[in-house]
């Protein structure tokens, strides 16, 4: 395939903020580190988990910077650059590429609904003004926008538009990508759920904030899928399914920051309005996290 530079388990770091909700960099590149020597094979920052929206182009640039200083080129790199309109989007984009990001990843933000021929003008506009590969995020959940398999495939079409991450949570869609642009179709599983299911689909990756607190189980999961091992496959799905599911109905940035926070790492804090999950909450998780252990 080519310009995809990921497969496997693209972990996504929290941004984290200190008590004045300033974003807190020396927490950031740890807790970076500990996604890099955990095993994953790629970190995307600035994404849904990063809290992209409630950053000033000053923090994004400075996140961007922490990530590609950190990483070290250990692994690549895929940068969030989303924003409501294309100038900012190219401005992002570039400034990624110029840092050393090995690829960004776009979602259409958009406060109108946009038509598919606005997407496919946005995406084509923001690759013609960078080299490197983009990764075309659909997830209507936090984007307000549903891009259909029939748009992700005109999107494709775009040269450097190499890479779909599918978050729609609905696995005909990856049956679609890949029975219509055959194998060389470099789809990516962003819903957590459907990991398993995705693997089966023929996913090249998992993008998720889940190795921030099971880099194991998750790491164990592509590893059985890429040697063929269904049953081993599923009994490590099955493991951490709970988790997957308690991380994405409370919310990722306030379920990994308390979940680290359980294990003994320090989370940081939210930016307003996002607050800590409740004491039940947090009871919940600990019992999930202890449970995994057993």
């Amino acid at each position: 395939m080519k310009n995809v530079p990921f497969k496997g388990i693209i972990a996504y770091p929290i941004t984290p903020f200190d008590t004045n909700e300033k974003v807190d960099l020396p927490l950031f590149e740890k807790l970076v580190e500990r996604l890099v020597v955990s095993g994953s094979n790629g970190i995307a920052p600035l994404g849904s988990t990063g809290v992209l929206p409630y950053l000033s182009d000053e923090e994004k640039e400075a996140v961007t910077e922490a990530t590609l200083k950190q990483v070290k080129g250990r692994i690549p790199t895929l940068v969030g650059v989303s924003n409501l309109t294309t100038e900012k989007t190219i401005y992002h984009a570039q400034f990624a590429e110029k840092a050393g990001a090995d690829a960004v990843m776009i979602i259409p933000m958009s406060y109108w609904k946009l038509t598919d021929d606005e997407i496919v003008a946005h995406y084509d506009k923001v690759a013609g003004k960078i080299s490197i590969p983009i990764m075309a995020y659909n997830n209507p959940a936090t984007g307000g926008v549903d891009m259909s398999p029939a748009l992700l495939k005109r999107l494709l079409e775009i040269p450097n538009v190499t890479m779909i991450k599918e978050s729609t949570g609905d696995i005909q869609r990856m049956h679609y990508l890949r029975k219509e642009l055959g194998e060389d179709v470099a789809f990516y599983n962003g819903s957590n759920p459907l990991a398993l299911a995705a693997f089966a689909a023929g996913a090249r990756g998992w993008c998720t904030a889940a190795p921030n607190l099971i880099p194991e189980l998750n790491i164990d999961l592509y590893k059985a899928i890429e040697n063929n091992e269904l049953r081993e496959a599923q009994d490590i799905f099955y493991k951490q399914v709970e988790l997957l599911r308690f991380i994405v109905s409370k919310g990722l940035p306030r379920a990994i920051k308390a979940g680290l926070n359980i294990l003994g790492e320090d989370g940081g804090c939210l930016r307003s309005p996002l607050k800590p999950l409740q004491e039940n909450e947090i009871k919940e998780l600990k019992n999930i996290i202890n449970n995994l252990k057993n």
